[in-house]
């Protein structure tokens, strides 16, 4: 018996399965450039007060010295983690003299981007290998492709919700299997569903509909941009730029068939695609003058280059691949990329933005499907696609490929009714087991830019910016973020907890270079062995 919504509901809406619900765990990361206070990228490297790149739990970076990370640990309370946040952030005001982070997904003015840096990791190999791997994403797809920010949303449930699905799937007449099977199929579930959903995502929050017309680097483009009265480039009905071809993708992977039905077919394709040699890479070569431009010349240099709007995800032991920690001991939580920063949210993220992803995921998670053949996944990609490019378009239809087979044409309006219909009950539950009213109103408000499309994010930067230009909006964001930093006390962490992290992240960065053993060149033979 196939288990429908409603069953779901009514199990956790039980008063002893209450607390399973409420068991979300919720961990962010936000990626935001360095500038100088007129707009500008900062060309400081890594500051050594906001301590190892490599080593540090909260502050890294990602393609360049000039573009941080933020990590938060996992946090059971939406508030929480959002407060993590502004503490990782109030420190780094702090400790980077006078600097700004640019509160957009899109770059901001890049004058050349051959001076873009590449993060340092240090002189151990793995510090190494992580810079090689920054060349060859820069030698593969250009440096500023690689300075495009986003936000990444980690998401998992609580055990005791898994083993109430699980007996919920066993009273129905279900082949009975080991909990961790379990999770792994049910979280694979759920990366289905929200292939099949995703296009509500850059819909509600995309934020990059314009970009600075120095993005493009001269590059030719094909797509019919408009300019605004200071210059900026914009596409009408664009949501998130960031996700568009001009964005975060790769043409190169656009031919792999990485299926999301089960764990083994999904650790495979992701394998195979590691070892998967591409004629474009191969040409710039692997180690050339005695210097490494690229890891390989796969398809992949790593598991990490793999682009997706989700990912499953299992925290991984020192030097073991993603996809051999995900194969041997299953899923462990997702990882949702294809969120904007948010450009109104002083971290990139507001809280109502968390709480709607709570009702989205765990709806993907009560929402049984089949699995879905290329064919199915290559529409949902193609909805992505639009929504992207054209998501407030009032002529936009969408292919909704169900479960059953069948494929309807549906307007953001008639498809996005339908979903927050359903999506109320699962508000409704998350309310009763946190004992709030906030994800009913995240539906409401969410809701509402779905019937009217001049509420989403996008729309209103596109408002914006025929008023002002894109970088003075920006800029002043910026400013405004960075004096409310400043002015508010820590929530969370403390001075005392940075004041020690920092100087054991750089002991642990030099454990790290003294205890190598191999040189550069064996260490990375191991590593691909």
């Amino acid at each position: 018996m196939t288990l429908s919504l409603t069953d779901y509901i009514g199990a956790f809406s039980q008063s002893e399965n209450l607390a399973a619900v409420a068991g979300i765990g919720r961990g962010i990361e936000r990626e935001a450039l360095r500038i100088l206070p007129e707009g500008k990228l900062s060309e400081h490297g890594h500051y050594q007060q906001l301590g190892s790149a490599l080593t540090h739990g909260q502050i890294t970076t990602d393609y360049s010295e000039t573009l941080l990370e933020f990590i938060t640990p996992v946090s059971h309370s939406p508030e929480q983690a959002i407060a993590q946040l502004q503490d990782i952030q109030k420190y780094t005001f702090a400790n980077i003299e006078g600097e700004l982070l640019w509160p957009m997904s899109m770059p901001c003015f890049v004058n050349d981007a051959e001076k873009i840096p590449l993060a340092q990791y240090g002189s151990s190999n793995i510090g190494k290998m992580k810079t090689v791997y920054r060349q060859g994403l820069k030698n593969r797809y250009g440096s500023m492709m690689q300075v495009i920010s986003g936000i990444h949303f980690n998401f998992s449930f609580s055990q005791d919700f898994w083993q109430v699905q699980q007996n919920l799937h066993q009273s129905s007449g279900e082949k009975s299997l080991p909990l961790d099977e379990f999770i792994s199929e049910r979280y694979f579930s759920i990366l289905r569903n929200y292939k099949r959903f995703c296009w509500l995502i850059p819909y509600l929050y995309g934020s990059s509909p314009a970009i600075c017309g120095s993005f493009l680097q001269g590059q030719e483009h094909k797509l019919p941009f408009k300019k605004s009265p200071s210059g900026a480039l914009f596409l009408e009905h664009a949501t998130s730029l960031r996700m568009s071809d001009l964005g975060y993708t790769s043409s190169e992977q656009s031919a792999l068939k990485i299926c999301y039905n089960n764990l083994a077919d999904y650790v495979d394709g992701v394998q195979q695609a590691i070892k998967l040699k591409s004629k474009d890479f191969s040409g710039i070569g692997v180690k050339v003058n005695g210097q490494y431009q690229q890891l390989n010349d796969n398809v992949l240099q790593i598991e990490n280059e793999l682009y997706a709007p989700i990912r499953p995800k299992r925290v991984a032991k020192p030097g073991e691949k993603p996809s051999v920690a995900l194969g041997e001991r299953g899923v462990e939580y997702i990882e949702v990329r294809a969120l904007d920063v948010n450009p109104f949210s002083d971290t990139g993220i507001s809280l109502e933005q968390v709480h709607f992803l709570d009702i989205f995921i765990t709806f993907c998670a009560f929402v049984d499907n089949k699995e879905f053949d290329c064919t199915r996944q290559t529409l949902h990609e193609q909805n992505m696609d639009a929504v992207v490019l054209r998501g407030r378009d009032p002529e936009l239809l969408l292919s909704d490929a169900n479960c059953c087979g069948e494929v309807k044409l549906k307007s953001v309006p008639e498809w996005g009714n339908e979903l927050f219909e359903q999506m109320q009950q699962v508000a409704e539950l998350l309310d009763k087991a946190y004992q709030t009213s906030k994800y009913s109103d995240a539906i409401v408000r969410e809701q509402a830019k779905i019937n009217d499309a001049s509420l989403t994010p996008s729309a209103q930067l596109l408002s914006i910016i025929q008023e002002q230009s894109l970088s003075q909006f920006a800029l002043d964001k910026a400013s405004e973020y960075q004096r409310e930093a400043k002015a508010r006390d820590y929530q969370f962490y403390s001075q005392e907890f940075f004041d020690e992290s920092v100087p054991a992240s750089h002991k642990a960065q030099t454990d790290i270079e003294a205890s190598d053993k191999l040189n550069f060149d064996d260490f990375l033979s191991d590593y691909f062995a």
